[in-house]
């Protein structure tokens, strides 16, 4: 049974509730990125909020691009007014008045005259703050930051598996190569036996302590034995960060490259066509767990 501490990034939460005649709809969504980066999209009069909801997702989140929506529907916090000029609307009917007078017109002043003035009669909106609803929001923040980290917590479960078997078969590879390495150094030295017999015929005369040496730091100069051991060290390193119960995902990124600069120089190294399959496939599996990690925080 897995034990899993992985954490994906991606999630997705909702919560809806009501607040006197108004219906509140809050959102999360939670996507990959390389630190954390908080969005909010709040209604203007709800601005005051941002601040606060910025600490609770901290509390819940280290990593990702966390877009958080609130939304209001309703007009419990919309105030509309009638507002009347009537100094102007005193000035407009005199004025009225005198036209009427100069040109002898009998047309009454009606209400709809004064009324589409716009300069007369107008509707004020006013926006109020809630103060009182600050509190029922950051709980339901806190609920739906919950249903995003459970999101996240179930797609980890996935890649978590998906990674211990892709590291599996990294293991098993790396294997092969330790034990291919002792058959590449024996046919390295044979190679060289028979050229040098191509080369000067009878090696009988050719000093045998001078002899080994060279085909020593010949074998050596190919030999991949730190690199073998470095990547069975990486591996190793690489299992316990991804139990660790934090924020481990740029962590295990850096292991990967370090194992990747190892694969790379096992295949710089080789002149065994084996090891260099191996060398390639080993590059590949890295590159594919690489990707799985770029998803977890």
């Amino acid at each position: 049974m897995i034990c899993v501490s992985v954490m994906s990034m991606t999630g997705y939460g909702r919560d809806v509730f009501q607040f006197n005649d108004a219906t509140i709809l809050i959102e999360i969504k939670s996507v990959n990125h390389r630190f954390l980066d908080y969005m909010p999209h709040f209604p203007r009069n709800l601005m005051f909020l941002e601040e606060p909801v910025r600490k609770v997702i901290q509390t819940y989140f280290k990593r990702g691009r966390i877009a958080v929506f609130i939304e209001v529907h309703g007009s419990a916090f919309n105030k509309k007014t009638l507002e009347l000029d009537w100094d102007f609307l005193d000035d407009y009917v005199q004025k009225i008045k005198d036209i009427k007078k100069t040109y002898q017109l009998e047309d009454p002043i009606s209400l709809s005259l004064l009324a589409t003035n716009p300069d007369c009669m107008w509707i004020e909106k006013t926006e109020e703050q809630p103060l009182e609803l600050q509190e029922y929001i950051l709980e339901a923040v806190k609920q739906t930051c919950l249903k995003v980290k459970r999101m996240r917590e179930v797609e980890g479960e996935f890649l978590q598996a998906d990674i211990e078997k892709h590291m599996e078969c990294i293991h098993h590879l790396i294997n092969r190569l330790e034990k291919q390495r002792p058959i590449v150094i024996q046919e390295y030295q044979r190679r060289i036996h028979y050229r040098l017999e191509d080369y000067v015929g009878n090696l009988s005369f050719i000093e045998q302590e001078r002899y080994r040496q060279e085909i020593a730091l010949l074998a050596e100069k190919g030999d991949i034995v730190e690199e073998i051991v470095r990547l069975n060290s990486h591996i190793h390193h690489f299992k316990q960060t991804l139990n660790e119960a934090e924020a481990i995902g740029r962590k295990l990124d850096f292991i990967l490259q370090e194992m990747q600069r190892e694969a790379n120089t096992i295949g710089a190294k080789s002149t065994d066509p084996e090891i260099s399959e191996l060398a390639v496939q080993l590059k590949s599996v890295i590159e594919k767990v690489k990707e799985q990690v770029q998803n977890i925080e």
